[in-house]
């Protein structure tokens, strides 16, 4: 149940403003439960009985404002339930869709996932709401009931405190068993889904066979199974009977049985009855609301939430906290041992690969069609995760990155650029909303962009993508990526709808740009303008200079010769038997 603890626990911290503004509305809720006692004993022992109705109802009164006050503090709490709980919700789906997705690649998917994704889910949501105002208002209800018997009479605050904390250990000592039944209830719950599911989906067959017979028997048995877990999970009402008769009610009787004693102390009538209002109408519904919501939503959100949890996709946790890179030394871009395949059982497209990009550098990587340049540029971006080995960007895991923090350490541009319907300003300054329109034209300038800006009506011009060619799309997205202020910048043929001048012109814009450039190249050319180049050729991996490669690498020379139409159509060299070295890669469509 650890997990259980630690994903509730991120949830909360992760709507801390949220939890502040319903702690505040939770006080002016529990403003009678305070006041309730209090006034009261006002109203009776310095009003009614002694000849005053006058003063005894304007304390009244004064309770009746501290009423409406609770009235607004409820609603308000209520409307910010949902702020809380909904990213919570929307978390939980992303959870199991993705485990159910992890669970598929391999063959059929596992029926109880629907179970999952439906009831479960929509389960845990509900506890989840319902566990979070019971614990607030057992908190903040019961917590000022009690302020108020200590301001009315300490001795009678001890009274009643005794019993209540004895009533709440015999439900914390309860709990483990509560908890075991109703995981069995969560697990026959499944059972049952997946069952049902088979003989759906299995019904023309067990028409056709005859089975039907039998296969209402087999479903019923699983509908006899949970109906049996179910009545013993209804067994551990007695103890919650029994908490609420110790907790709840013990504390009437010893306060009425005090009476005497406590009016030989100095207390008057009104102090005694306030006394009681305090325990039946704070502490006794606070402590009963709090047993019934945790022995029920309470245990469901647990058990539930921890299958839940057992059957997601594993998730790859960062690397323990180690002292941090300096920037300078740091490289912008490292890969280790990295390893990546579409699906179990295919051939790997990156096998082992280990690659430094240093700061500044100017990377070009090149290779035949479908040798898995773009599956690389997935990976170094963080869109793809690898199955073995680690990929970092200045040094920091893409795995487990929020998309906002990859976003500010580098830009992925494919092939295919993206537009939107909107203002050209929108579509180029969406990396940085607050860029003023002076930076973006010195930026169209620089790239020779702003004809094109110009011929697009200029900055409040609208933009519909349909109306734009392949290459206007491009040059948008090179334009975007280079006002964003992420200093990796991957160019996944981002040029390739663009002619050989207008290509050069922004590459040599890009290199020319501070941070670190990635290419994947369209056009043998690119190499020549890099400083190093990584040559996938379908046995390994190479990386030098451009004449490095002319010298050292027969496949690279090809590539060169074979120029860009026979670049595109080529095939990768056929495999050797000789031992592979690391940074191997295989040919893939990626």
């Amino acid at each position: 149940m650890s997990a259980v603890g630690e994903v509730t626990r991120a949830a909360l911290r992760a709507r801390r403003a949220e939890l502040c503004r319903l702690a505040g509305w939770s006080v002016a809720e529990a403003l009678p439960a305070g006041l309730a006692g209090l006034l009261t004993a006002r109203a009776v022992d310095d009003g009614f009985l002694a000849g005053r109705p006058g003063t005894g109802l304007l304390w009244l009164g004064l309770l009746a404002a501290a009423v409406l006050v609770g009235a607004v503090g409820t609603n308000r709490a209520y409307a910010l339930l949902g702020d809380v709980v909904e990213p919570f919700r929307d978390d939980l789906l992303r959870r199991v869709v993705v485990g159910a997705l992890a669970g598929a690649t391999g063959g059929r998917g596992d029926d109880a996932a629907v179970a999952r994704l439906t009831h479960q889910v929509e389960m845990v949501r509900d506890t989840y709401a319902g566990l979070l105002m019971v614990v607030r208002g057992f908190l903040f209800a019961a917590g000022a009931a009690v302020v108020g018997l200590f301001s009315l009479a300490a001795p009678v605050a001890l009274l009643v405190t005794v019993p209540v904390l004895a009533g709440l250990g015999l439900f914390a000592a309860a709990l483990p068993a509560m908890i075991a039944r109703q995981r069995q209830y969560v697990l026959a719950d499944e059972r049952l889904g997946r069952a049902a599911v088979t003989a759906v989906a299995g019904h023309r067959d067990v028409t056709v066979s005859g089975a039907r017979h039998r296969t209402i028997r087999w479903v019923g048995g699983y509908v006899d199974d949970q109906a049996r877990v179910e009545r013993r999970l209804a067994t551990m009402a007695a103890t919650r009977g029994l908490t609420l008769a110790v907790g709840g009610w013990v504390p009437v009787p010893v306060v009425l049985l005090a009476t005497p004693w406590l009016l030989r102390q100095g207390l008057g009538p009104g102090a005694v009855l306030g006394a009681l209002v305090y325990v039946v109408g704070g502490v006794q519904p606070a402590l009963h609301t709090l047993v019934q919501g945790v022995a029920a939503g309470g245990l469901r959100f647990a058990v539930t939430l921890d299958r839940l949890l057992r059957t997601e996709a594993p998730v790859r946790t960062p690397a323990p906290a180690t002292p941090r890179i300096p920037r300078q030394t740091a490289p912008a871009l490292s890969l280790r041992g990295v390893t990546f395949r579409y699906g179990p059982h295919a051939d790997p497209v990156l096998d082992g690969l280990d690659l430094d990009v240093p700061a500044g550098d100017h990377l070009v990587i090149v290779g035949a069609s479908g040798i898995g340049k773009s599956t690389l540029a997935g990976l170094m971006a963080g869109v793809l995760s690898p199955q073995a080995g680690t990929v970092r960007v200045d040094g920091v895991p893409v795995a487990g990155a929020t998309p906002a923090e990859l976003a500010g350490r580098r830009v992925l541009i494919p092939q295919e650029a993206y537009v939107f319907t909107g203002t050209v300003r929108e579509n180029l300054a969406y990396l940085r909303p607050d860029l003023p329109d002076p930076a973006i034209t010195r930026a169209a300038t620089r790239l020779g962009l702003t004809r094109l800006v110009d011929r697009l009506g200029g900055y409040d011009a609208t933009l519909r993508p349909a109306d734009l060619s392949a290459g206007e799309r491009q040059q948008l997205a090179l334009l975007r990526a280079w006002l964003s202020p992420a200093p990796l910048m991957i160019l996944d043929e981002a040029t390739c709808h663009l002619d050989p001048a207008t290509e050069a012109r922004l590459e040599e814009a890009f290199a020319d740009r501070p941070g670190t450039l990635v290419v994947i190249a369209h056009r043998v050319s690119s190499a020549r303008r890099a400083r190093r180049v990584l040559l996938l050729d379908g046995r390994t991996a190479l990386l030098d200079s451009h004449q490095g490669l002319l010298d050292r690498s027969a496949a690279y020379r090809e590539l060169v010769g074979y120029g860009e139409a026979d670049l595109l159509r080529s095939s990768p060299t056929p495999g050797r038997s000789a031992p592979l070295p690391a940074g191997y890669a295989r040919p893939s469509s990626p």
